[in-house]
């Protein structure tokens, strides 16, 4: 189930926008982003490993929190809230990168992922306000497209 891109500009120099179709159902692309047994298996940049680190509650105000491991065996951790969720229509999630600790060390995005389907694919939209910087608005644009390219090929398997 290939993924396709789709040029999205974003409204000013901090906003990060991506869509992608999918050629999956919406509810199995929904169901990938919010349950452990999937997001594992495509989360994170091309080589990249992750783990969900307790347990993901996919409701308003549930937490989450994602471990990372690069291929050169670098740690990264990803933790937040869901502030919306309308299965399988749209989630909205606030967080940070954070320390092992649960520290943050960045500051808080909040990124909006809306789910649409089409004909048995599914547009996903995901963006994300909030960067410091450009180059930090690049540095995830890079990250998601390379897990978007991951969520594709497991969900042509799934």
């Amino acid at each position: 189930m290939a993924a396709r891109n789709s040029a999205a500009t974003e409204s000013d120099d901090r906003t990060l926008v991506i869509e992608r179709i999918f050629d999956a159902p919406r509810s199995l692309v929904f169901k990938a982003w919010t349950d452990p047994n999937h997001i594992v298996h495509w989360w994170g940049p091309r080589g990249f490993t992750s783990t969900v680190v307790g347990k993901l509650e996919v409701r308003p105000g549930g937490p989450y929190r994602i471990h990372m491991r690069s291929p050169e065996g670098s740690d990264h951790w990803t933790q937040g809230i869901y502030s919306e969720v309308v299965e399988p229509e749209r989630l909205v999630m606030a967080g940070a990168w954070t320390d092992a600790a649960g520290k943050p060390v960045s500051p808080e995005t909040v990124t909006t992922l809306t789910f649409e389907e089409h004909k048995g694919k599914t547009t996903l939209t995901l963006q994300t306000v909030g960067f410091e910087s450009v180059t930090a608005r690049d540095a995830h644009r890079g990250g998601w497209s390379s897990s978007m390219d991951r969520l594709a090929q497991y969900l042509a398997k799934a």
